[in-house]
């Protein structure tokens, strides 16, 4: 049998010469949901750093045939206990001075005199605290339910009642700074300050180059509620596109945050997906250690030494062309071209990347005149998927270190850690400038409330 006839008859189910269009590779989306839940004792610390120290501080008070000033201040930790899913019932104990007197009429010209105030009171409020979409939070809902005590003065004789005064400026107070249009207090700062660190893009090296990812949100969801053992509850969620870039044209900073969205989503979950590119440069360099100059035997009588190799996207496999020199020990030769497709697969035991559904063609321009060789498409095939893999164990583990350590995050109020990371190739798309393997990372995170 003529070599001719086994070179036609080897791959007839691609052209080398008619190369398809490769798909470009998706967007690599990410997303994470952290469902958190808060301790009374640790949201406690959070009200009261919240809280100003200042409620109210009126220097004009008016009240009929009395004047004067009226200052409350914190006295103590304030706390809290929840009435159902989204309101709470606050006690904030509050220390009342000033000072009380007759107005600069009649009587009050004579006397002049006014009478200081030194009272304490813990007044009960049901409030219900809302995160808006900006990160402000704000209280939809104001009562004063219980003044927390009695505010009786003796002016000059007269037995003043101060407790209905005291009532009055508290709900003042609440209506001017506790509605959904005022906001208490932001957690922009704290939150962006976060993100400045987690989202800020890395590197990971990988054959002494470097990749460089961010990651760019479109949506950040929230959803809070109050559980039956007092704690708040929050599922926060974010999903975004993850951009690679080279190594020295990363971003400088983190791309802003969306605006806050409600959040369905009550599972714990980290799926990161890092669309790596491996240069075509990159797996010539690579595959030719295992093939360039390489002997391959294809049977007893017959050695093949590929060379040249290029490495090239063949719509959706993985092309790869390589000049050969094929010998007997019989003194026929034959050289020639060779052309292999593949689907890019991964390793999980030995943690390499490899080929498979492999098919090839051969072409010579001096086979009609050879005789055979005897050269074996199962043998070559075999001997291809022998030799093109290559180890990817290093760039999995520095992916996980990198991602960890971006990821966590220590703060006054609570430290964030990754649980349970994996790092493995998921799916591999050829383009014009390589082979984009998309990396995808799963684990859990999980929140230690100081």
């Amino acid at each position: 049998m003529f070599l001719g006839g086994l070179l036609l008859s080897s791959c007839k189910s691609f052209n080398p010469h008619q190369i398809p269009d490769s798909p470009l590779p998706p967007p690599a989306y990410s997303s994470v949901n952290v469902p958190v839940s808060i301790p009374q004792q640790s949201l406690n610390k959070i009200l009261n750093q919240v809280i100003p120290a200042v409620i109210i501080d009126d220097e004009n008070l008016d009240m009929g045939n009395l004047e004067g000033e009226l200052k409350l201040n914190r006295n103590g930790m304030a706390s809290y206990t929840t009435l159902d899913s989204q309101r709470m019932q606050l006690t904030l104990p509050l220390k009342i001075e000033g000072e009380l007197g007759l107005k600069k009429k009649g009587l009050g010209n004579l006397i002049q005199t006014r009478i200081p105030l030194d009272e304490t009171v813990s007044p009960v409020f049901i409030i219900n605290p809302t995160i808006n979409p900006d990160w402000s939070i704000s209280v939809q809902d104001f009562e004063l339910v219980d003044l927390g005590g009695e505010l009786s003065l003796d002016v000059f004789g007269m037995k003043v009642d101060l407790s209905g005064l005291l009532e009055k400026e508290i709900n003042k107070w609440g209506e001017e700074n506790l509605n959904s249009n005022s906001s208490i207090f932001s957690l922009k700062s704290f939150i962006d300050l976060a993100w400045n660190q987690v989202g800020r893009p890395f590197t990971i090296n990988w054959e002494e180059e470097k990749s460089a990812f961010s990651i760019q949100p479109d949506s950040l969801k929230l959803k809070e509620y109050f559980g039956a053992n007092q704690d708040l509850n929050l599922w926060l969620g974010l999903n975004g596109k993850v951009n690679t870039h080279p190594g020295d044209a990363a971003p400088s900073r983190a791309f802003p945050l969306p605006e806050l969205s409600e959040n369905s989503d009550s599972e714990n979950h980290l799926e990161i997906t890092l669309p790596w590119t491996i240069s075509y440069e990159q797996l010539d360099e690579l595959l030719g250690e295992n093939f360039n100059g390489k002997q391959i035997r294809v049977d007893k009588k017959t050695m093949m030494t590929p060379s040249n190799l290029k490495s090239y996207a063949y719509g959706e496999f993985l092309g790869i062309s390589m000049d050969f020199f094929a010998t007997q020990t019989n003194g026929k030769s034959l050289e020639g071209k060779i052309y292999v497709i593949g689907k890019p697969a991964y390793d999980a035991v030995n943690e390499t990347l490899y080929f498979e559904d492999i098919n090839f063609k051969m072409e010579s321009g001096n086979f009609g005149a050879q005789t055979s060789v005897g050269l074996k498409k199962r043998k070559i095939i075999k001997n291809i998927e022998k030799r093109a893999v290559f180890p990817i164990g290093e760039t999995l583990v520095e992916s996980l270190v990198t991602i960890e350590d971006r990821l966590s995050l220590k703060t006054g109020i609570a430290n964030l850690e990754i649980e349970g990371l994996e790092v493995s190739p998921e799916d591999f798309f050829p383009s014009k400038n390589g082979l984009t393997v998309h990396m995808k990372a799963k684990g859990n995170v999980t929140i230690d409330w100081k």
